[in-house]
């Protein structure tokens, strides 16, 4: 909820326009080129709010997405906080996005990328980070001062490379690496161990003990001669059959 300067139930803002909450209800007097503009329910056929200068905080209302109609949003020179609200994506009319000098943090929504009418935006001195959007008229805006005071933002129009923000995991990846490689050195002696340890353990029995190893040659003689002889007899067998057809 954003919340800021009050009177009365009266929140002030810039540029002769009031918000008045009487009994649940929302008043809006706007004063455009001399023209007094008054909403109350059809406050979402609103074409421009600017709630500039003054001493807002916490985050920006998801409801303000809503405003399908807005053509012009400017929130600047406040003490908002919070991540920008991907769902301002909706917000298809929108021509100018002003959210400089306030606290926000996170990314850039890359859903600003489906605004075809954007002709100005301005995400200067937040702690916004993460890669800049691109497509459609973002590509257009391509003035970096619009970024200014954002150190972990990168990509166009910045000269920071993402590439230099994104190594820092690959760093941490390959320490983790390295960490797991004295792990896997050990398992691989383990297994070297326990398999020279069972081959010469049978070997070595086999050696030093010459009844065992009579026996199991014996052993191995008898089921040879066994495995011939069933081969033999079946292949006698296979020979007389075809010979009978």
């Amino acid at each position: 909820m954003i919340k800021g300067r009050h009177k009365d139930d009266v929140l002030f803002v810039p540029f002769h326009t009031t918000i008045d909450i009487k009994e649940g209800l929302v008043y809006i007097n706007q004063v455009m080129k001399g023209i007094n503009l008054e909403y109350t329910e059809t406050i979402d056929l609103v074409f421009n709010m600017d709630l500039s200068n003054n001493k807002l905080t916490g985050g920006i209302p998801p409801e303000i997405t809503e405003l399908t109609l807005l053509v012009g949003l400017n929130l600047s020179h406040n003490h908002l906080n919070g991540s920008i609200p991907d769902s301002i994506g909706k917000m298809k009319a929108l021509n100018s996005i002003d959210f400089s000098d306030n606290q926000f943090t996170g990314m850039i929504p890359p859903s600003l990328a489906a605004l075809n009418f954007l002709s100005y935006i301005n995400f200067s001195y937040n702690n916004l980070s993460g890669r800049i959007p691109s497509g459609n008229q973002l590509q257009t805006l391509n003035d970096p001062s619009i970024y200014a005071g954002n150190t972990d933002l990168c990509g166009a129009p910045l000269s920071n490379n993402c590439s230099d923000h994104e190594s820092p995991p690959a760093t941490k990846e390959k320490i983790y690496k390295d960490a797991d490689e004295p792990k896997n050195l050990w398992f691989y002696v383990d297994i070297m161990c326990g398999f020279i340890t069972g081959f010469w353990g049978i070997i070595g029995v086999l050696v030093f003990k010459k009844q065992w190893r009579q026996k199991l040659f014996m052993t191995a003689e008898v089921t040879i001669d066994k495995v011939y002889v069933a081969v033999t007899v079946r292949a006698s067998k296979i020979k007389r059959s075809i010979e009978a057809k």
